[in-house]
């Protein structure tokens, strides 16, 4: 692995180019648990925390389901913000100009990561 310790989140199998979010958790110090998720988008992995800027809930309702129709929006299925995959910049909705708070993910020998060292 590039950079110890990592957490694995998934096969790389399991995220298609603009197909569905892979969902997981991310524990915190204090015991709670933060949601996030895992996509590809024109052959990159990106990982965010999946919290909507505008307010704190899930983009996709519990189903992966984050890209638009065209396959180049992630789109908060609240109220319709538009993020762009690669950058988690919200360019349209109620936050815009805010941006998703990124994940160090490591694709690697088949699998997917988190890096969870300290930056």
């Amino acid at each position: 692995m590039a950079a110890a310790p990592a957490l694995l989140i998934c096969a790389s199998a399991q995220l298609e180019d603009g197909g569905l979010a892979y969902r997981f958790e991310i524990a915190q110090a204090d015991g709670s648990r933060l949601p996030a998720f895992a996509i590809r988008y024109r052959g990159q992995v990106h990982g965010y925390l999946n919290r909507c800027c505008h307010i704190p809930i899930e983009l996709d309702l519990q189903d992966g389901k984050l890209f638009d129709l065209s396959g180049h929006h992630l789109v908060c299925s609240m109220h319709g913000a538009l993020y762009h995959p690669a950058t988690g910049y919200c360019s349209w909705g109620p936050c815009r100009g805010q941006s998703l708070t990124a994940l160090d993910v490591i694709e690697e020998n088949g699998q997917v990561w988190l890096n969870v060292m300290p930056g």
